[in-house]
């Protein structure tokens, strides 16, 4: 399905004190105790024999738009569910997904003056690391203590005592989601969903907020028309349609936190060096679990895959600086893709250091801002929620930072939906905190609904061209 259109540059060497089970003892290799191990050793056999979800030259495109990222000429927009559920592994689900992110990704095309490459926090989607190991409730009147949910590829979301358990049959069955979630995107993109591209078929609804200033509705209805514009001009042309030109742009994301799962589909391809982790295009290390000497770093040193690893608050710069020895001793472009995520209320003060760290020990990495994952608050009634002020603030003084130090800042990765929920609250459309139990379906976060991640697109786009 993709091509790659240009060589990547030669890869680096294998470590050679790297294994498929070198991860197994360090801290944090056991994310939930899994009771059952002659089960868990069942699906990692099984997952072994499957063929895999992604395909080496796939992961080898991508590392060469990362690349191009990292020089200015690309821009990246990652962006899905917190945590995919099985249930959602349906048409209506994973098209509207893909929908937002195509209509985003046309508005930063606009704002960039550069190419997007989109990425997907789908098809794979399904382990979420969580504050504590452990989840009280009152049942009955009684208090209840049940392991957390840490995502469908661990356990189920119902407090109940079998639900909470770990089971390696969902191993499998995550393999079997990830798999039918990303046919099926394929299926869409080779098939075209062009109606998706025209901004006349948009929920444009936003813009007519009176909350939202004058001036800048009458701005993002031009960049609309302009959008428009160009899409029809491009069509008009006859040779390659719109849907031409964007086909097969869509990769795939997750945080690599069940490692029985992420080594059970890691191996070597033939007539490429190294080892290749095959349940995705892009895997991520957590901020909870990017310990230099933990598990997961440990593990996803050895692969082929770029890795991306979320960078919070608590990160000093020499630790990040370590980080980027260890996941890329060569220096390797394209390889590394910092997911910084401080929070409106720590990014003045913290992303400045970090950015001049790295790159005074000229690090070839990409810079992506996440706004989402340090501005959590909880609303009144105990709710979990977001401001999007807070995002929005975020994404602006790290637009704003790496332009001033001469950096390029290459992405965006957001937690969104492309359905009408509430569960961020602000935004032009105007979702306030009494109305957040009106549609709130998310398991673990709150995303951003349709509406407010298509403003922040206009807003991103109005800010990467410059525009206060």
């Amino acid at each position: 399905m993709y091509r790659l259109e240009s060589p990547v540059e030669s890869a680096a060497a294998e470590p050679t004190d790297w294994s498929h089970d070198s991860w197994r003892g360090r801290p944090g290799a056991e994310v939930m105790e899994y009771r059952d191990v002659a089960g868990v050793e069942n699906a990692v056999r099984t997952l072994r024999a499957l063929p895999p979800i992604v395909t080496s030259w796939e992961i080898e495109r991508l590392r060469s738009e990362i690349i191009a990222a990292q020089k200015g000429e690309r821009f990246v927009l990652q962006g899905g569910d917190c945590a995919e559920r099985f249930a959602d592994c349906s048409a209506v689900a994973i098209t509207s997904k893909l929908k937002i992110l195509l209509q985003m990704s046309l508005v930063l095309v606009h704002g960039s003056m550069k190419p997007v490459t989109r990425i997907g926090r789908f098809a794979g989607q399904y382990a979420k690391p969580r504050t504590s190991a452990t989840e009280t409730r009152e049942v009955q009147g009684v208090s209840r203590t049940l392991p957390s949910y840490f995502g469908e590829l661990f356990n189920g979301p119902g407090f109940d005592p079998n639900e909470r358990e770990p089971d390696p049959a969902r191993l499998v069955r995550g393999y079997t989601h990830s798999a039918m979630t990303l046919n099926f995107v394929r299926a869409l993109v080779d098939g075209g969903f062009a109606d998706l591209h025209h901004p006349e078929y948009w929920d444009l609804s936003f813009i007519r907020q009176a909350s939202l200033p004058r001036e800048r509705r009458e701005e993002y209805e031009r960049m609309t028309r302009t959008l428009a514009d160009g899409l029809k001009f491009v069509e008009v042309l006859g040779e390659r349609s719109v849907d031409d030109l964007s086909r097969a742009e869509f990769f795939t994301s997750h945080e690599g936190l069940n490692l029985h799962y992420e080594s059970a589909q890691t191996r070597t391809v033939p007539r490429r060096s190294g080892h290749y982790c095959l349940t995705t295009h892009l895997p991520w290390i957590g901020d909870r679990t990017r310990r230099l000497d933990g598990a997961h770093v440990e593990f996803f040193r050895g692969v082929r895959n770029p890795i991306g690893v979320k960078i919070g608050p608590t990160a000093t710069p020499e630790e990040v600086v370590r980080l980027c020895d260890i996941l890329n001793p060569a220096n390797e472009a394209g390889k590394v893709v910092l997911i910084v995520r401080l929070g409106a209320k720590n990014v003045e003060a913290k992303l400045a250091g970090l950015v001049r760290a790295v790159e005074s020990a000229k690090k070839r990495v990409l810079w992506v801002c996440d706004p989402m994952h340090g501005n959590g608050i909880v609303a009144k009634g105990g709710i979990k929620t977001r401001s999007f002020d807070d995002i929005r603030a975020e994404i602006e003084f790290s637009v704003d930072t790496h332009r001033a130090l001469g950096i390029v800042l290459g992405g965006v990765h957001f937690e969104l939906t492309g359905e009408d929920v509430t569960e961020c609250v602000g935004g032009a459309s105007g979702v306030r905190e009494e109305d957040l139990s009106n549609n709130y379906a998310s398991l673990c976060d709150p995303r951003l609904n349709y509406q407010q991640a298509l403003e922040l697109a206009f807003l991103l786009a109005r800010r990467l061209r410059g525009g206060g």
